[in-house]
Parts: structure tokens; C-alpha cells; sequence
């Protein structure tokens, strides 16, 4: 047990501070504290020792000089049992400090604002707070620290109980937590600056800083253990700022298949419905209003719509929220909710609601986890000019095909690979999705459009990638479609191009894939 007889304290967030200060007061510790921290105190009748007369040296330059001083860092640095450290502060008349209670200069906050220069952003780089951390931390055997009001209440208890001492295993989680915390500044402050620097994509050292936002029951499977963490700064549009309205709580499969069907939503600009099963889209489709695009969507594939999730683009109004009553969902995801649509769905208490505003994500890094390492990517958004395709094929598309052949791109890119999407009308007929060759895609799609009872006649389709072989083409041109989107680049393009033209099919090359592995 180690009685601690000296605190510092200096905060930026000054919650539950005066009672804590209240506390070490009432037993008998002495309090160091600076600037806006000493004021306070000092205003409620704590009694403070301010930094300048601790050590004699005045605070300068904004204030950004205060506590780098020999007595301060002697007094935290130096080890209880060092008979040398001891003498050393002796012979300088520097006294020992117990206790740092320190938190940071808010630079997250402060990079969170959209108006934040890069100016305003150094301005609220904390130097002396991360240096008092480190050393209390590393000294933890002779020193307490506390970085965050939610550590006080509990230190307090233990305070008290142990009568103004306390044990080295509750020190060394302390500091456990102060490297943490200095961990995660010093990297907020490192990808905020990489970001302003539009040279550097992908750095020599890449660490992500995480802030766990909730606990879940379980991950894919009832026997892992998951949470769900979010990135400091979440972009506008991102899934991880929803707000839920209503419902169960999220699992870790509710929010991986959101956010396939929120990303892809948003792809479109007239009323659209994704619908997801798996991570796949297994619906998808524009109309003129909500309703008739979600009803087209469900349409596509009502087996698999059966407990998925429902991404829409615009507000959700009264019809579709009727619509939707009468199938079993999970989820729900929409930019607003109208309060007749939250009355209805009120009815099924279970149905997660949640809002999300409306927006496109940029600069989006991509991480996915293998062993040992992580593989990043740019984000996969690139966005397609139809006009420029290439037609390769005697027969040329009319307005309206390219129109859905466009539509089908665009829904091929949130397929698992190898993806073929049958459309028509700006809505999906079959989705092939994930399977280990692509002519068995095709199947698979065919096979989900006559399961609905959708005909393929005179369809379009996009597929991710290219057709290795004619088998491919055959197969669509057997099931009606006329049109074809597929980026090109097989040694077979040759091949393939010819086969479209014997069947009287057109022909796109976009010249880019869209593979979601």
C-alpha cells in the first residue's frame, strides 16, 4: 500500500473534479493545480498551490509552458524505494507527487467541428499533459494517475476505504489505462494530420484508433464474443452514427449486413429500397415513390427478403411502412422516419429503427483482417459514366437500357463476387451472388427470378467482372437478357464479343471491376 500526500491535478474536462479535490482534501493531501483547474478550486473554497508558485517560474507562451519543470517531473519520476532519487530530491528541495490527476487539451472534439482549421487543431495539441501521463504511468510503482473522470468515482472508494492509501495492482491498472489514453491521442492526432497531408495514402506505420460503442450479445456465431467500435471522427452518412428509434438491440450480423444495404442505398438518387440477406443484396429497385420501389425490391426475391434488412433513401412514409408491416424484418434504415411510419411500426416492437443521414462517404479507407496483418485498399468508389463505356457489339443500346444497364452496375458492386445481376425497369430480377465460377451465378439467378415467378425477357445484366468464356453469354441469352455490362480484359474478349453478336445481344465495357471478395 502506498499513501499518497501530494496530488497535481490539471484538467480540460473539469466534470466531478471538485468533488474529487473535496475528497483529497478531507484527507489531508496537498493540491497542485494550474490555471483554469486552480480557479475553479480556489472559487469552491479548495485550497491549491498554483503551478507558478510550486515551482517559481511563471507560465508563458499562451500558456503553452506551465508544468515542463524539473520539480514537477522530478517529484512524479522519482521512485519511492531509490535511495538515490531520494537524496536527489532532498538536495533540490523538490517534493514528492502521489497523485496526477491529469486529462487532455480536447483535440478530438475540436477536429470534429467542420469549421476546425488545421491552425485551431495544433493550437489543441496538449504537450505537458501527455508528459505528466507517461511519467506518473511509468512510475506507477511510487505514483497514482488518472486520465478520465469516469476513473473517479471508483478511486474515490478506493480511497477512502484504504484510508488515503492505495494497492500497486489498482496503480498498474491506472497506468494501464493513462498509455491507453496517450495511445489514443497521439494517434487522433497522427491520422488527423496524415488526412490534411494529401501525399500520404498509406503510411510506413498504420495503427487505428477504435472507441467502443456498445457490447453485443455475441458475433457471427452465439459462441464468439463481440463489440462494435467506431472511428473518432465518423464521417456524415457513415452507418455508425445511427440513431436507433426503436428495437431489439443491434447483433454483429444486423450491423454488417446495414451496412451493405446503407452504402448501396445511397447510391441512388430517385426513391430506392435495398434489401440485404447475408451481406448480399437480394432486392433492389428505383421507382418513382418509396412504396413502389420497396414493393419492387421485396418482389425480386420474397424467400430471402424473409428477416433481412431494408435500406431506403428517402423518408419513410405511411404506405411503405404498411407495406413492410406485413413481412418479418430486422432492420430498417432510412435518413427520417415520419411519425405516422413510427406508429405504425410501433406494432412490432422488435424491428430495428434506425436513422442515418443521408451521405456519401469519402477517402474511405478499407481494412480486412487476415492472419498476422490487415490488407487496406482505397474505398471502391468509383463512380461510372455510362456514355463512356465502350458498345463492343454490332447492336447498340437504346436510352432505356442504358439506363438499367447503368442501374445494375451500380447494384453489381455491392454483390459478392462473382456477381450477375438480371434487371429491368430499375429494378433487380435475379441476383447471383458468391459463387466460385460465374456461369453458376447466372444460375443462380435465373434459377431466384423463376423461384418469384419474374420473367428474364428482354433484361439487362452487369457482371463484376469479365466472362472468362462464351459459356457465360450462352446462358444469358437462353434466359432472355438483351444487354450486358462487364468490364472486358479476358483473353477470351474476342470470343465473348462474338457469341453476344451470333445471339443478337449488346454489349458494354466499362473497362473497371467491381470485386467484393
Amino acid at each position: 500500500m502506498m499513501k499518497i500526500s501530494r496530488a497535481l491535478i490539471s484538467v480540460s474536462d473539469k466534470s466531478n473534479i471538485l468533488e474529487l479535490a473535496k475528497i483529497l482534501q478531507d484527507l489531508n493531501i496537498e493540491i497542485i493545480s494550474t490555471g483554469g483547474t486552480a480557479s475553479l478550486l480556489i472559487k469552491n473554497n479548495i485550497k491549491v498551490i498554483e503551478v507558478s508558485d510550486y515551482t517559481q517560474f511563471p507560465e508563458m507562451l499562451n500558456g503553452r509552458v506551465k508544468t515542463l519543470h524539473p520539480k514537477i517531473h522530478g517529484g512524479i519520476l522519482a521512485q519511492n524505494d531509490n535511495p538515490e532519487h531520494k537524496d536527489t530530491l532532498k538536495k533540490n528541495n523538490i517534493p514528492k507527487i502521489d497523485l496526477v490527476i491529469v486529462n487532455l487539451y480536447p483535440f478530438e472534439s475540436t477536429i470534429n467541428d467542420p469549421k476546425c482549421t488545421l491552425e485551431l487543431a495544433i493550437e489543441n495539441i496538449d504537450i505537458g499533459g501527455p508528459t505528466m501521463i507517461r511519467a506518473a504511468a511509468k512510475n506507477y510503482k511510487s505514483v497514482t494517475v488518472l486520465t478520465s473522470p469516469d476513473e473517479y468515482d471508483n478511486f474515490s472508494k478506493e480511497l477512502i476505504k484504504n484510508k488515503g492509501q492505495l494497492k500497486e495492482s489498482y496503480r498498474f491498472k491506472l497506468a494501464q489505462n493513462a498509455f491507453s489514453h496517450t495511445a489514443h491521442y497521439d494517434k487522433a492526432i497522427s491520422n488527423y494530420l496524415s488526412k490534411n497531408d494529401q501525399q500520404i495514402k498509406f503510411p510506413n506505420n498504420l495503427s487505428q484508433i477504435m472507441n467502443k460503442k456498445m457490447d453485443m450479445r455475441y458475433g457471427e456465431n452465439p459462441h464468439q464474443e463481440a463489440a462494435f467500435y467506431t472511428e473518432p471522427q465518423i464521417q456524415k452518412g457513415a452507418l455508425a452514427n445511427f440513431k436507433q428509434i426503436q428495437g431489439k438491440e443491434l447483433s454483429f450480423n444486423n450491423l454488417n449486413d446495414s451496412d451493405t444495404a446503407w452504402e448501396c442505398v445511397k447510391l441512388f438518387s430517385d426513391p430506392s429500397c435495398v434489401i440485404v440477406k447475408h451481406a448480399n443484396p437480394c432486392g433492389v429497385c428505383s421507382a418513382k415513390t418509396m412504396k413502389d420501389a420497396y414493393e419492387g425490391a421485396f418482389l425480386t426475391d420474397p424467400t430471402s427478403a424473409f428477416g433481412g434488412i431494408i435500406a431506403i433513401n428517402k423518408e419513410m412514409d405511411t404506405e411503405t411502412a404498411k407495406l413492410i408491416m406485413k413481412q418479418f424484418v430486422e432492420v430498417i434504415i432510412a435518413p427520417g422516419y415520419s411519425k405516422e411510419s413510427i406508429k405504425i411500426f410501433k406494432a412490432k416492437e422488435n424491428i430495428r429503427l434506425l436513422q442515418v443521414e443521408i451521405n456519401k462517404l469519402k477517402n474511405q479507407l478499407d481494412f480486412k483482417k487476415i492472419g498476422g496483418g490487415w490488407l487496406v485498399q482505397s474505398g471502391d468508389n468509383h463512380k461510372l459514366d455510362i456514355n463512356k463505356c465502350k458498345v463492343v457489339t454490332k447492336l447498340e443500346p437504346s436510352t432505356e437500357q442504358l439506363e438499367d444497364l447503368y442501374f445494375s452496375w451500380q447494384v453489381a458492386q455491392y454483390v459478392k463476387s462473382n456477381a450477375i445481376i438480371f434487371c429491368k425497369g430499375k429494378k433487380t430480377l435475379g441476383v447471383g451472388a458468391g459463387q466460385m465460377s460465374r456461369i453458376d451465378s447466372t444460375r443462380i439467378a435465373a434459377i431466384k427470378a423463376e423461384n418469384a415467378n419474374i420473367s428474364l425477357t428482354n433484361s439487362v445484366v452487369a457482371s463484376d467482372a469479365f466472362f472468362p468464356f462464351r459459356d457465360g453469354i450462352d446462358a444469358l441469352a437462353s434466359y432472355g437478357a438483351k444487354c450486358v455490362i462487364q468490364p472486358g480484359g479476358s483473353l477470351k474478349d474476342d470470343e465473348v464479343i462474338k457469341a453476344a453478336d451470333e445471339l443478337g445481344l449488346i454489349m458494354l465495357f466499362t473497362g473497371i471491376r467491381h470485386f467484393k471478395h
